[in-house]
């Protein structure tokens, strides 16, 4: 078994499709057919059902999928350190953001970072604050970014910016007629809500304040529960109900007067950064997290950034 044969499979079985996957790896069709032929018959073992164009992954192969990836991350992290030894001259660091980290304010500190090591390839994946925190687990990212508290167990996590949260309407809603600064005047129950899906930061955030105010979130109207922040920015300015995101998002509508900020009193929260404690430190990533900490909380202290490696 090869290296090469690990990333063939992997990335059949994430395209599942042949054609998809040889297009993705710059190989021939053929050549991808015959990798994971290889695999199949020296471990005589089937890891894909084919049907008709497409192919589905047996059983076998859904366990081997996890390992695979397992064994490629080690290497890819084999490989970081040898990069460190060129000076940074060359490598790679993937990471992998939340939605308002990954728009809003990651590309500021990846476009320092490039500009300082440009023999460094970044990748950087976006989802939500759940997925960030299973890609980081699992050692598919060198680095994961987030907006939430997050169940971190092997993982290190580190504060390296704040952000600010608001309660906004469109101008047409009912609370935007009221003092701004009357905030028992609402009752937040009265209106519908348009909320990010279950497992993104924001809206781990709305069920704390629900409840730390006593109530129960679950007895909210969700009047939409959509994928981005600019779809529900999108869809509260179109008059569709309430909703708590960061001020980063809301920033442009507010200056814009398609939103109206409600002065309710909302905490801020912490963008963190996670780390798998068992991964190799490597001379990029430690350059990576130093520009993070000095764009979003330089007074806090880098640990990561001055570990021993």
């Amino acid at each position: 078994m090869t290296l090469d044969q690990l990333r063939v499979f992997v990335v059949v079985a994430e395209q599942q499709h042949v054609t998809r996957a040889a297009n993705v790896l710059a190989l021939s069709q053929s050549a991808v057919s015959s990798s994971i032929a290889a695999l199949e018959t020296q471990y005589d073992i089937k890891l894909f059902h084919r049907i008709r164009r497409n192919i589905v992954l047996t059983d076998a192969g859904q366990q081997f999928l996890g390992e695979a990836r397992a064994v490629l991350a080690r290497a890819s992290s084999a490989g970081n350190m040898l990069a460190d030894l060129a000076g940074l001259r060359r490598g790679a660091l993937s990471l992998a953001a939340s939605q308002t980290v990954a728009n809003y304010w990651i590309p500021k500190v990846m476009q320092r970072f490039r500009a300082a090591c440009p023999g460094v390839s970044l990748k950087l994946s976006i989802t939500n604050t759940g997925q960030v925190v299973r890609q980081v687990a699992e050692g598919a990212v060198d680095l994961g970014f987030v907006e939430d508290q997050v169940d971190a167990h092997g993982l290190d996590v580190h504060a390296v910016a704040q952000d600010e949260l608001v309660l906004v309407v469109a101008p047409s809603h009912p609370w935007a007629g009221r003092d701004s600064t009357a905030t028992d005047s609402i009752d937040l129950r009265d209106s519908p809500w348009v909320l990010r899906e279950p497992g993104s930061g924001t809206r781990g955030i709305f069920g704390k304040m629900v409840r730390s105010l006593g109530g129960d979130p679950s007895g909210f109207e969700i009047a939409l529960e959509l994928p981005s922040n600019e779809a529900v920015r999108a869809a509260v300015e179109a008059g569709a109900g309430a909703t708590v995101m960061s001020r980063l998002v809301a920033a442009s509508s507010l200056s814009a007067g398609t939103l109206t900020e409600l002065r309710w009193p909302l905490p801020s929260r912490d963008f963190l950064m996670l780390r798998h404690q068992q991964r190799y430190v490597t001379e990029a990533m430690r350059v990576f997290v130093e520009m993070a900490m000095e764009s979003g909380c330089p007074e806090l202290p880098a640990r990561i950034a001055n570990q021993d490696r």
